[in-house]
């Protein structure tokens, strides 16, 4: 009898190990999103492809949307009468390359001669992130790895004639780091999308992506392109099934919520905002019921655009505020970098992720496998004081350097107080921090300070 009981116990723990995941949303939104994506926190988008080769979208100073600034959409803008920026792509179209010149014929300015993956995993390596994701085919079409669905039509058939999703992904795990690929759903101008699109999704889209997934086996796939059709014309649902069920990645694989019109921050893996939007919708102060994400640019654009001035770009210090205010919500944030056609990555863009880095070196043991504080005081945009927590102690980062004690609410008395990077001694008056006198010597980071608070909470509530 007791052998029986094993057996059954046996087999339904089996069971439940290799529980298979049915083609539903219910089914597919049962799965947890792996541990490692929330711990990570910190990741870099790149956006590379053909439109790397005019580097060009309009500005700020253009007075156009958020959407309308990137460069990524060169092709279409310069062909859609009816967005706000076609008259500016035209123009410099016809400017530059002539009337009578051809997308297709950037292909032959893709060259990536300077392109060093061991240089640029170093470069991803020192920023401090934990994760990288690559523009494995943009709406474009055209692919960065030799996709039989893209013959003649991508980094190996024509243009440098290499494998840079595969080179890049091999430099980057050799740095310990985690890499995925974004995928476009849709192709913006490819026959067979415009005629049948049942055709594209079953002979196009699905094999590409497992062909993508079987040869690279990676950490996470970014799909976006979705809007045109609801998840079942992509049928996602069955695509994700075998994702989950049977891929070799199977078990770590992230993904996101961009599977059909109508599936951001409803179905899918993580959550995603963009610039703080979700599609046209303001996101801040938004709390999410999954693991989410932020993506954006260091500049307006995804895809390198040379009509930006310095002004067009974020400071380290707005970029270091704009990392803490997404993880002190419970988010990550995914900060984009666009290298040029030729394979560098532009040295305000290294700039910027160096000194992320070196904030990083100092205070990543806020950010790093934090959670959201339950009790934290609502984020907006005038919050300078923003708290993470890590199991009990509790972490607050202030985005200005306090001149006065600091009140924190609803604690317990830690059992230590520590300005992390700083050698000397914190005191507490009540529960409120009095900051230490410090000199430029002795001053731990140029620009967020964290309190570490040990022991402070008394359990191991979190938020998203």
């Amino acid at each position: 009898m007791k052998r029986l009981l094993l057996v059954i116990f046996c087999c339904a723990f089996l069971s439940g190990v290799n529980a298979q995941y049915k083609p539903t949303w219910e089914s597919i939104d049962s799965r947890p999103v792996p541990g490692w994506f929330e711990d990570a926190k910190f990741g870099i988008f790149i956006h590379w492809g053909l439109f790397s080769v005019p580097a060009f979208g309009p500005t700020a100073r253009d007075g156009v949307g958020v959407y309308d600034r990137y460069a990524e959409w060169y092709w279409w803008k310069s062909t859609d009468p009816k967005s706000p920026a076609y008259p500016i792509f035209t123009k410099f179209q016809d400017r530059v390359y002539g009337k009578n010149f051809k997308y297709q014929d950037f292909a032959e300015g893709f060259t990536c001669e300077l392109f060093k993956p061991d240089e640029w995993a170093d470069i991803l390596k020192r920023s401090g992130a934990r994760y990288v994701v690559l523009t494995s085919k943009h709406h474009e079409g055209f692919t960065l790895w030799p996709s039989a669905q893209s013959w003649n039509w991508n980094a190996v058939d024509v243009g440098p004639h290499r494998d840079l999703a595969g080179d890049l992904i091999k430099s980057v795990r050799d740095k310990g780091l985690r890499m995925g690929y974004y995928y476009s759903l849709y192709e913006w101008f490819n026959p067979l999308y415009k005629s049948d699109v049942n055709a594209y999704v079953d002979n196009h889209m699905i094999p590409q992506m497992k062909d993508l997934v079987t040869r690279y086996k990676p950490d996470i796939l970014w799909t976006d392109g979705e809007w045109d059709h609801p998840s079942e014309v992509w049928k996602s649902t069955e695509f994700l099934a075998w994702l989950y069920n049977d891929s070799p990645v199977k078990n770590d694989v992230v993904v996101n919520d961009r599977w059909g019109k109508e599936t951001r921050s409803k179905h899918g893996g993580i959550f995603t905002t963009e610039y703080d939007l979700i599609h046209d919708g303001n996101s801040e102060g938004v709390k999410f019921a999954r693991p989410w994400e932020e993506c954006r640019g260091i500049g307006s654009s995804f895809g390198y655009n040379r009509a930006e001035i310095l002004d067009d770009y974020s400071t380290s210090r707005q970029l270091i505020g704009i990392l803490i205010d997404k993880v002190a919500r419970g988010g990550n944030l995914l900060l984009n970098i666009g290298p040029t056609a030729d394979g560098r990555i532009p040295v305000i863009m290294q700039q910027r992720l160096h000194d992320i880095g070196d904030w990083l070196a100092v205070n990543g043991d806020a950010i790093y496998k934090s959670r959201a504080w339950e009790n934290a005081p609502k984020v907006t945009k005038d919050t300078r004081l923003f708290f993470t927590r890590k199991g009990n102690d509790l972490y607050a980062i202030c985005t200005e350097w306090p001149t006065q004690p600091i009140a924190i609410p609803a604690i317990k008395k830690p059992t230590r107080v520590s300005l992390l990077g700083f050698n000397g001694t914190i005191a507490m008056k009540g529960n409120s921090i009095v900051p230490p006198a410090v000199t430029p010597a002795t001053i731990p980071c140029q620009y967020a300070w964290v309190f570490k608070l040990e022991n402070a909470l008394s359990d191991q509530r979190t938020v998203r």
